[in-house]
C-alpha cells in the first residue's frame, strides 16, 4: 500500500523501519500519554511491533492498514498512521497516528490523517471512522477536530497509568460528513 500527500508518503512497513520507531518511542515527550512506557519500548518490542504490522499486510481480507509516514526525499520514517476495521464489522474503523516528537507542530498529522481517512471511505467503503485520544493530549484532539471529526464523548477515568487515572475523548466521522468536504 502506498498513499501520497503533498509532503508525505504513507507506505507499508518494511522490517528495516524499526530503528526509526525505536528512536522516537524512547522519547519522553512521545511516552507522556502512553501507559507503562515511562522509559519507552525495548528494541525487541519495536521489532515485534513492526513485524506484526508487516504480517497484517498479508491478512485476507486485510483489516489493518497501519503505514509508515515518510518524507519522500529521504524515505525517513517520521511516524505512522493507520486504519483498523473494528472486529465484526466491515463498515466501521478506527484511525490512529503517532509521530516522532521532532516533527510535531509541522502539520504532518493533519496532512496524513485525512489521507488515510479518504482511503477508508473511498477504498474500504467505510460508513464511519472513529478516533480516540487521551483527554489531556490537546494537540491530538485538535488534529482530530481539524479534519472534521466530531467529539462524541468523554470516557472518564478510562485508563490508569503513570500513577493516575486518565480520561479519553472519542471522536467520529460519518461518510456523509466526509463527502461534504469536512476533512478534505
Amino acid at each position: 500500500m502506498r498513499l501520497e500527500t503533498e509532503r508525505l508518503v504513507l507506505r507499508d512497513f518494511v522490517i528495516d523501519d524499526w530503528p526509526a520507531l525505536l528512536a522516537y518511542q524512547r522519547d519522553a515527550r512521545y511516552n507522556r500519554y502512553y501507559p507503562d512506557r515511562s522509559v519507552g519500548r525495548s528494541e525487541d518490542e519495536v521489532r515485534a511491533f513492526v513485524q506484526m504490522l508487516i504480517d497484517c499486510q498479508r491478512e485476507t481480507p486485510r483489516r489493518t492498514f497501519q503505514v509508515a509516514i515518510t518524507l519522500p526525499e529521504t524515505d525517513e520514517v517520521i511516524g505512522n498512521c493507520g486504519m483498523r476495521r473494528k472486529p465484526g464489522t466491515e463498515w466501521d474503523a478506527e484511525i490512529g497516528y503517532e509521530f516522532n516528537p521532532e516533527y510535531w507542530g509541522q502539520g504532518y498529522a493533519t496532512e496524513a490523517a485525512p489521507r488515510i481517512i479518504t482511503f477508508g471511505f473511498e477504498e474500504l467503503r467505510l460508513h464511519r471512522v472513529s478516533g480516540r485520544c487521551n483527554a489531556d493530549n490537546a494537540a491530538s484532539a485538535n488534529v482530530l477536530r481539524k479534519f472534521g471529526m466530531r467529539l462524541e464523548g468523554r470516557i472518564r477515568e478510562h485508563e490508569h497509568f503513570q500513577d493516575r487515572w486518565w480520561d479519553s475523548l472519542d471522536f467520529g466521522l460519518l461518510v456523509v460528513e466526509w463527502a461534504s468536504g469536512s476533512c478534505r
